[in-house]
């Protein structure tokens, strides 16, 4: 997030559109970054942005301060990632169990696995990486998204949820250890022989329109499987989970939000 100084959020309140367009300018990676791994769905996580960049527009005026903005900020995105009727509801409210059984449908043999400098292939690893998150309930998702992904410090993290740094950790901890345990036991990418590996999963996703959707575009600034895989064997093995859930590249916002921002919301008076 590019930092956003005290004089530019007071021009933004005092109605100057110029500052408010650069305000939203500064501020929509971050949020459409935690969108998407909240969601882990591209096209919810821009509408979801929209929605959360409207809510910061109209509530800028109870920015007191005493916080810093980057952290008032997350607040509010977070507030509605856990809190929103519309995401709420399209919640798949998927399991482990059922995410490895998804997973198992439609492994090829290792003969017919995808050649692995194909582009699918990367973008079904960024899919399924993101996907197995959804498998955490919303609170502990956003704690594991917060303070492992994002890395935010856990005072900050805590202060974003509205919990305490000792609930931080306790939610974090738990969070991590599931997703680190799915992880060493099913993804072929966590090294040695797994349940899944993304060659053997690329026929069936792309069958399904899983993967190959999404503009490419998307995927310009991501690291490549074969990149990402050497990285994993490299690493260890405690770290390779975390490792792999930062491996998404910048995921920065597919649109320029600001102006359509304004378009929707007066400047505030």
């Amino acid at each position: 997030m590019s930092d956003v100084t005290h004089s530019q959020i007071e021009l933004a309140r005092d109605g100057d559109a110029l500052a408010l367009e650069n305000l939203v300018r500064a501020v929509q990676d971050r949020v459409y970054r935690l969108a998407t791994r909240m969601l882990a769905d591209p096209i919810a996580a821009q509408d979801a942005t929209q929605e959360i960049l409207i809510r910061i527009v109209t509530k800028l005026s109870t920015y007191r301060g005493d916080s810093k903005f980057e952290t008032w900020v997350y607040r509010v995105a977070t507030n509605y990632l856990l809190t929103a009727r519309k995401v709420v509801a399209n919640d798949p409210s998927l399991t482990f169990p059922m995410f490895l059984d998804d997973l198992k449908d439609g492994l090829v043999d290792e003969t017919q696995a995808a050649p692995e400098d194909h582009i699918m292939i990367n973008e079904l690893r960024i899919r399924c990486t993101m996907a197995m998150l959804l498998c955490l309930d919303r609170d502990h998702r956003a704690a594991y998204v917060l303070g492992d992904i994002l890395e935010l410090e856990h005072s900050e993290a805590a202060e974003v949820l509205g919990i305490s740094s000792a609930n931080f950790r306790q939610r974090l901890s738990r969070a991590r250890k599931k997703v680190r345990e799915f992880t060493a036991s099913s993804c072929g990418l966590a090294g040695g022989s797994k349940v899944c590996s993304c060659p053997r999963r690329l026929s069936k996703a792309m069958a399904s329109g899983r993967v190959g959707r999404s503009p490419t575009a998307e995927l310009i600034h991501t690291p490549a499987y074969s990149d990402v895989k050497t990285w994993a064997h490299q690493t260890q093995s405690k770290l390779i989970t975390a490792k792999l859930q930062r491996a998404t590249g910048p995921l920065r916002a597919v649109k320029d939000f600001a102006v359509d921002i304004l378009r929707i919301v007066d400047p505030p008076g």
